[in-house]
């Protein structure tokens, strides 16, 4: 089978269309002694805490990584192209994207049949199948509301967004967008989705309390997007203009700061200050490296080299390393982000989406 993502970036040149927590707690409890008095000792209770982080690979698998010597421990096999992944708020399940593919479906154009999308959602830790939803066409990213109540789901053929019940797996609202919605941030006061419209220079801001949809202008194909704690500034990542976007939420001003060659996701690091860019670029022009902007100035501060087609992006709670996955090496780069320092492991094929624990 030909690989759907690669072939559809390869066709953004011509359509301008790309798609391409708490941990376990193992406790163990040390029985308390008693003296001759009749005193105990209260029991010790030690915690070993279990983190990792996830890579949704195209190539039709996730991939399971142990943070703490990022060896992957797990491949979770999947029936399709496995686009976009992210974790629960609270660590314990993992939701990803996937885009059937029908049965022989080897075309040029990456068929998928007539098969909706789905989301899966599994136990983080035991990988169990806890559910399947299905959505509508092509579903590419997922992303849990910060409270833990919603998931919502980009369908880039059917401009719409999927609002998911966290709690039910019940689809309660299917909202328009615009054309070819794609990566998208939910704000840290649950109230709005940003999402980016590949398709067009636009991103729709969702009111996730009313389900009304505007539009505010970012530029030219807009793959993905990232919100401040404060939910004043908005980072845009425009693949076709080698550029992020910085858009003032009140004053919808835009300033754009060139970085690498084809931007794909974005990443606000926890301390708000730096925005954290995934330069893929082609299959036939690669770029490999991330760069670095500083929100305040408006400016790139450093950039580092990554593997090949550097595309998802995420940087750790403690704000101490960022993890890229390299589209075209089958690689995920973790980066010191104090000593610069990058080490690369292998993962599944054609890895897209990377998710982590906090």
């Amino acid at each position: 089978m030909k690989k759907i993502g690669l072939i559809l970036i390869g066709m953004l040149a011509v359509t301008g269309f790309f798609l391409a927590g708490c941990g376990k707690e193992n406790a163990e409890e040390a029985q308390g002694t008693s003296s001759k008095d009749s005193s105990t000792t209260e029991a010790v209770v030690e915690t070993a805490v279990e983190k990792f982080y996830f890579t949704a690979n195209e190539g039709g698998s996730i991939s399971k990584i142990n943070a703490e010597n990022n060896q992957v421990i797990e491949t979770i096999n999947a029936e399709g192209v496995v686009h976009n992944i992210q974790l629960s708020p609270d660590g314990k399940i993992v939701a990803a994207t996937l885009v059937p593919v029908a049965e022989g479906g080897h075309g040029d154009h990456g068929s998928h049949g007539e098969e909706t999308g789905k989301v899966l959602f599994y136990d983080a830790y035991t990988n169990e199948l806890l559910k399947t939803v299905e959505v509508g066409n092509h579903p590419a990213h997922v992303v849990y509301s910060g409270d833990g109540k919603l998931v919502l789901v980009t369908n880039n053929e059917d401009n719409t967004v999927s609002v998911i019940d966290a709690a039910t797996y019940d689809v309660i609202k299917t909202i328009g967008t615009g054309k070819g919605p794609h990566g998208f941030r939910v704000s840290a006061d649950n109230k709005f989705a940003y999402i980016a419209n590949m398709g067009e220079e636009s991103i729709s801001v969702i009111d996730l309390e009313t389900f009304e949809e505007n539009r505010i202008n970012a530029g030219k194909t807009p793959v993905t997007t990232g919100i401040t704690k404060d939910g004043k500034t908005l980072a845009v990542t425009l693949f076709a203009e080698n550029a992020l976007a910085i858009i003032d939420t009140e004053t919808k001003e835009v300033v754009k700061i060139e970085v690498g060659r084809g931007p794909a996701q974005v990443y606000i690091g926890p301390d708000d200050k730096f925005a954290y860019v995934a330069n893929q670029g082609t299959k036939e022009s690669p770029s490999n490296t991330i760069s670095i902007v500083d929100l305040e100035a408006k400016a790139v501060v450093d950039e580092i080299e990554t593997g090949s087609g550097a595309h998802g992006v995420v940087v750790s709670a403690d704000g101490k390393f960022a993890y890229v996955t390299n589209m075209f090496d089958n690689t995920v780069s973790i980066i010191d982000l104090e000593s610069k320092e990058v080490k690369t492991i292998k993962v599944g094929e054609i890895p897209n989406g990377i998710t982590i624990m906090e």
